[in-house]
């Protein structure tokens, strides 16, 4: 066996969670099934491998040799070698059998490897799912100065900027954002997020000039018709991330059906579930209730 191939990645079944499928949350895998007996098998993997390299380490490659690991060859249907799979997100996104010409092989590879912006992008994920928020926005910053045009890493900036639950944030901070969210705008992006986006940056501007959550807790007793206090209320309520009742007086003012508040009402409140996606029966529970106030 030459020398190259013994260099490679080679798994079995214990380790394809961890270096499959775990993997390739940050980068694609790339997962090579051969066997020693087959000649386009010793052809591809050391080109693989080349290329891997030449990736400077923006995929990874991963060995499985079929004859020993039947189990892993059958779960992929594996019935001509060489096959190769190509894992994201811990799922397959492409494939192919049989063993291609370097030409062929870089262009699969272009289709399915990300930029390194983008690897920079999904870095910061991983950093910010570990609680490193300043790790993940140094990373995204990163990202975006290797590709100004990379819309989901600037969307990905103003989230991570406005995660923050405290009722007042560093002026920096919401400055930032909002030029990420400027920067966004013209270019190609997740519509809905980024308006979910645009008003937890309004909540936070808007906090700073609103009465307090006492006052208007008080208003709203006081006057339960105050549709622009209910309003002003939610506001508060998102500025702290208080999603639940902030969607009550989303509800309250939509129950109304009258008034300017009511149409904004209902923005916020498809824009709040964008935002509490992380939530996802809280979610459920005020779709059916808001679909069941907007058609009584």
């Amino acid at each position: 066996m030459p020398e190259l191939l013994q260099r490679m990645l080679e798994i079995d079944e214990d380790a394809f969670e961890r270096e499959v499928l775990q993997a390739s949350r940050s980068l694609p895998v790339v997962l090579d099934f051969w066997a020693p007996w087959c000649g386009p098998c010793r052809a591809l993997g050391p080109l693989l491998e080349q290329l891997e390299h030449g990736y400077a380490g923006r995929f990874k490659l991963v060995k499985v040799n079929a004859d020993i690991n039947s189990q892993l060859a059958a779960r992929f249907q594996v019935r001509s070698i060489p096959y190769v799979l190509v894992f994201l997100d811990g799922a397959v996104v492409d494939g192919f059998v049989g063993a291609l010409p370097e030409q062929q092989l870089r262009a699969f590879l272009d289709r399915m490897v990300p930029s390194a912006s983008e690897l920079e992008r999904r870095r910061a994920r991983e950093l910010a799912q570990r609680g490193d928020g300043a790790a993940a926005t140094a990373a995204l910053r990163s990202a975006l100065l290797l590709d100004p045009s990379n819309a989901d890493a600037e969307l990905d900036l103003a989230e991570l900027l406005l995660a923050d639950a405290a009722p007042s944030m560093e002026a920096s901070r919401l400055d930032e954002a909002e030029r990420a969210l400027a920067a966004a705008r013209g270019l190609r992006r997740d519509e809905a997020r980024f308006r979910a986006l645009e008003t937890r940056l309004a909540s936070l501007r808007a906090s700073a000039a609103l009465p307090s959550l006492d006052e208007l807790r008080r208003r709203v007793s006081a006057d339960p018709a105050d549709l622009s206090a209910r309003l002003a209320l939610a506001q508060r309520y998102i500025a702290v991330r208080c999603f639940e009742p902030a969607l009550e007086e989303l509800l309250e003012v939509l129950r109304c059906k009258r008034g300017p508040e009511v149409d904004a009402a209902r923005r916020i409140m498809l824009d709040v579930f964008e935002l509490a996606a992380d939530q996802p029966e809280l979610v459920a529970g005020y779709r059916r209730r808001l679909a069941a106030t907007i058609n009584r």
